[in-house]
């Protein structure tokens, strides 16, 4: 299977193992819930979709490495202590808590959520000693003499032994205990993930011509070559920041994480390529809507290796700032809300004036309405400290989700830009000369509308660009009219499966998207229409 269908089978044996019944108990006893074994090439992003489920699902995540772990730290370290039997005193060995266990407990005590996964990666390269110790605690979770704690899940990881020295193959007795899930690398997977993440767009274009280079794994005279995922999206981040800096991209860096030759190579010379088009096409006159004849006239002769990088420098572009859009909108809904709950805390000092007032667009079309508020007899000081209050228990949020490891990139930038935008207005007030809290409170209110205002201005923006980058399109690669072409049909597939395109054009719509997405719909059910009137032999 691949690493989606590996995420979506632990999300659902996850979620079945915390199923209570109306006792409280667990559907599925301790004993009778078998831990998960991913067995999957190194970097395939085994420990990414761990993060995925527990943020996703709203629970904890604690990950070890065991080959880290020797008997004792896993175990935990022989102490003696002083016992009475039978009226007689004995000195009993006892064992301190295992590192692995304690380190559950301070999560669950950290962060205050109380189920969880425990991750432990590696595990079939444990250590001789620890070895005869992982059936006991793969069977009835526990680790020495301490157990892990109740709705805590165990999922474990590992690679193939040709790809690890160190690696013992678990007996038929320790399969026995186990869900094993084997992972194969497959790139379609791996794209959806990079473009989510914003990943270099060479990177991406590169191995949409070159998809057997995604992952690979040999031997040669100098030694083990490989590619793999982590290798790519470690390259991608590394070229963002070379760019940013003016610095040359050379073999030398490549190779630092691609580690074969003819992929060092190929890529290297790609990456020139790639600016090459870069600078020739313009794209920013293109998206613009005034590309140059020379432009569209190259375009339409080009070879499809060029065409597809050319589409796809477009495209990364414009799916940034439609994502850059979206991002915002969750961002002024987010905020929406502690600044509705001051509004009301001023409302409430004047009976009789709750009324609303529209303050714009954003998360799904609309940021909401905020609160308009009457004199009264809450004072600026008292906004200003609720400012704060807002602001802290937006901390006191963060630090729990981290602590847990169940916070996402994006939810982590969302809270840190409300934190911002509270502790900002806070310290603005504090200057101010606002002499009641409906001042103050209007104050927000326009900082508010002016965030609001400002995203309708990059929402009209990301459509003109999206509807250039199909005029462009049209004209270079489908001819009048706009045939649905093989760049046509990447163009609107690559729109559909990009969540955050998806969202943007289902929110502010798309009349371009929508009229070739029909085309080619029809097409495809012209298609199979012809296929089953072939298959009939009635010509």
């Amino acid at each position: 299977m691949n690493i989606r269908q590996a995420k979506e089978y632990i999300k659902n044996s996850v979620n079945l193992y915390l199923k209570k019944d109306e006792f409280g108990e667990y559907r599925v006893p301790v004993v009778r819930q078998r831990p998960i074994f991913l067995l999957g090439a190194p970097g395939i992003g085994k420990t990414a979709i761990m993060e995925q489920i527990a943020q996703e699902m709203g629970i904890a995540l604690v990950a070890y490495s065991m080959t880290h772990h020797t008997r004792q730290s896993a175990l935990g370290l022989p102490f003696i202590t002083q016992k009475s039997y039978g009226g007689e005193s004995f000195s009993v060995s006892e064992y301190t808590m295992s590192e692995i266990i304690a380190s559950v407990y301070d999560t669950m005590e950290a962060s205050g959520i109380k189920e969880g996964i425990l991750f432990l990666d590696e595990i079939n390269c444990v250590s001789e000693t620890l070895a005869p110790s992982m059936l006991q605690f793969l069977q009835y979770k526990v680790f020495g003499r301490h157990r892990v704690p109740e709705g805590w899940i165990i999922v474990t990881a590992g690679n193939p032994p040709e790809y690890n020295k160190s690696v013992r193959e678990f007996d038929v007795v320790t399969l026995d205990r186990l869900k094993v899930l084997e992972v194969e690398p497959d790139f379609r997977i791996w794209k959806a993930y990079a473009a989510e993440r914003q990943l270099h767009n060479a990177v991406i274009s590169y191995l949409d011509l070159k998809k057997e280079h995604f992952y690979c794994m040999e031997m040669t005279v100098k030694g083990r070559s490989y590619v793999t995922a982590r290798g790519w999206e470690d390259l991608a981040k590394m070229l963002e920041l070379y760019e940013e800096e003016q610095l040359a991209v050379d073999e030398t860096l490549v190779g630092q994480y691609l580690r074969n030759e003819k992929v060092v190579k190929e890529f290297t010379a790609y990456y020139d390529l790639y600016n090459k088009y870069k600078k020739d096409y313009r794209i920013e006159d293109i998206l613009s809507g005034r590309p140059s004849v020379h432009a569209i006239a190259r375009a339409r002769e080009a070879a499809f290796d060029e065409r597809l990088s050319l589409l796809g420098m477009l495209l990364d572009r414009v799916k940034a700032d439609m994502k850059d859009v979206m991002e915002e909108a969750a961002f002024l809904s987010d905020l929406k809300n502690p600044l509705k709950g001051i509004g009301a805390m001023v409302q409430a000092a004047q009976p009789g004036s709750a009324s609303t007032d529209p303050s714009g667009n954003a998360s799904a079309g609309r940021a909401g309405e905020v609160p308009s508020a009457q004199p009264g007899s809450v004072t600026a000081g008292q906004v200003i400290a609720q400012l704060e209050k807002q602001a802290e228990g937006r901390k006191k949020l963060m630090e729990n989700l981290l602590s847990a490891g169940s916070l996402s990139d994006s939810d982590r930038k969302k809270h840190r830009r409300v934190i911002g935008f509270l502790e900002e207005r806070r310290r603005e007030l504090l200057v101010g000369e606002s002499a009641t809290g409906a001042d103050a409170y209007g104050f927000l209110k326009e900082k508010y509308t002016a965030l609001v205002a400002r995203m309708k201005q990059e929402t009209a923006k990301a459509q003109d660009e999206l509807h250039a980058l199909f005029v462009f399109a049209e004209e270079a690669f489908g001819g009048s009219g706009g045939a649905s072409g093989n760049e046509m049909l990447i163009l609107v597939t690559e729109l559909t499966v990009d969540s955050a395109c998806a969202g943007f054009i289902a929110t502010f719509g798309s009349p371009d998207y929508k009229r070739h997405n029909e085309e080619l719909m029809l097409t495809e059910r012209s298609d199979d229409i012809r296929a089953q009137i072939a298959e009939l032999k009635l010509d």
